[in-house]
């Protein structure tokens, strides 16, 4: 049993970024930012279909929810650094701009990469999550008892 909390894995957190970045904004900063690189591919964009699991209540057992669409590929920059991509639905670009940023980030690009295309993709999520949390937050019912003097 670990005593200690590990610091989370930093490429852990750029693939997570890349994945829900919204649909073409990826390519879009990739873009703006840099040239794109030569590479070869070791997987091309594939569409295929994975099986998502869930948990009732984040503990209990874990079961097949349903399956979702996904693409997928993996690529190799011509100066050996391999990236990988999983979007979520059909997008092919999406997941081949992913791919590469995975790639780049493990280069001496990555601060470049990192500031400016990770950077304004984080910033736009959590805008959105704090613009469905005030939204949630606005519906918000408070229930409170009165007492109503019987004992």
């Amino acid at each position: 049993m670990k005593d200690t909390v590990e610091a989370e894995n930093p490429r852990k957190i750029w693939m997570s970024l890349l994945a829900k970045a919204p649909e073409g904004r990826v390519s879009e900063l990739l873009n703006a930012a840099t040239q794109r690189p030569d590479f070869t591919w070791l997987r091309a964009p594939e569409i295929g279909s994975t099986m998502v699991r869930g948990r009732a209540g984040a503990t209990g057992a874990p079961f097949n929810l349903g399956e979702m669409t996904l693409t997928r590929c993996a690529l190799k920059l011509s100066s050996g650094e391999v990236g990988h991509a999983y979007i979520q639905g059909r997008r092919k670009e999406d997941a081949t701009a992913a791919a590469l940023v995975d790639a780049l980030m493990q280069t001496d690009q990555a601060t470049l990469v990192q500031t400016a295309i990770l950077d304004p993709i984080a910033k736009e999520i959590a805008a959105q999550k704090q613009k469905r949390a005030e939204k949630a937050a606005a519906t918000k019912v408070e229930f409170f008892t009165m007492v109503r003097g019987e004992d």
